[in-house]
C-alpha cells in the first residue's frame, strides 16, 4: 500500500535541533512493517514521487526507484531526472529500515555526503502528487 512520508533532518554537528526545513516528503510503498515493499514498487512505481525540500534552496521534484545490486541485493534510490545519470541520491541500507515515526534514515545527496532524516509523519493514502494540499 502506497504511504506518504515526511522526512526532517536531524540532529547534526551543523543542525544541533535537526530542522524542519531539510527534508523530504514521498509517495512511498510499505509493507505492514514500515518497510519499503519492492513488489508493491513495481506495480505503483508511476506514483512513487518524492519532493526535497532544502531551506533557502528551494525544491526538487523525483521519483523513488529500486535498482538491483547494492546492500541486500538492491539500491533504493531518488532520481531527479531518469534521463541524465549523476542526479540520484541513494538510501542508505532503506530495505532495513522502518518509515514509522521517531525512526531514522539516511539519504546520500547527490555529491555522496550523507544526512540522517528522522521520519515525522506516515499516512496511508490514495496516489496523489507530492507537495499536493490534502
Amino acid at each position: 500500500m502506497l504511504h506518504h512520508v515526511t522526512l526532517h533532518l536531524a540532529r547534526s554537528k551543523q543542525f544541533p535541533e535537526g530542522s524542519p526545513r531539510y527534508g523530504y516528503e514521498m509517495t512511498a510503498p510499505l509493507d505492514d512493517q514500515g518497510r519499503l515493499d519492492p513488489q508493491e514498487w513495481s506495480n505503483t512505481r508511476a506514483h512513487c514521487r518524492v519532493r526535497r525540500f532544502w531551506g533557502d534552496e528551494g525544491e526538487r521534484q523525483g521519483v523513488l526507484v529500486h535498482r538491483p545490486g547494492g546492500s541486500g541485493g538492491a539500491t533504493w534510490m531518488i532520481d531527479y531526472n531518469q534521463d541524465r545519470a549523476g542526479d540520484e541520491e541513494a538510501g542508505y541500507h532503506l530495505h532495513q529500515h522502518r518509515f514509522v515515526p521517531g525512526e531514522y534514515v539516511t539519504i546520500g545527496d547527490d555529491d555522496g555526503h550523507p544526512h540522517t532524516f528522522q521520519v515525522v509523519s506516515v499516512t496511508a493514502g490514495t496516489p496523489r502528487r507530492v507537495g499536493e494540499d490534502r
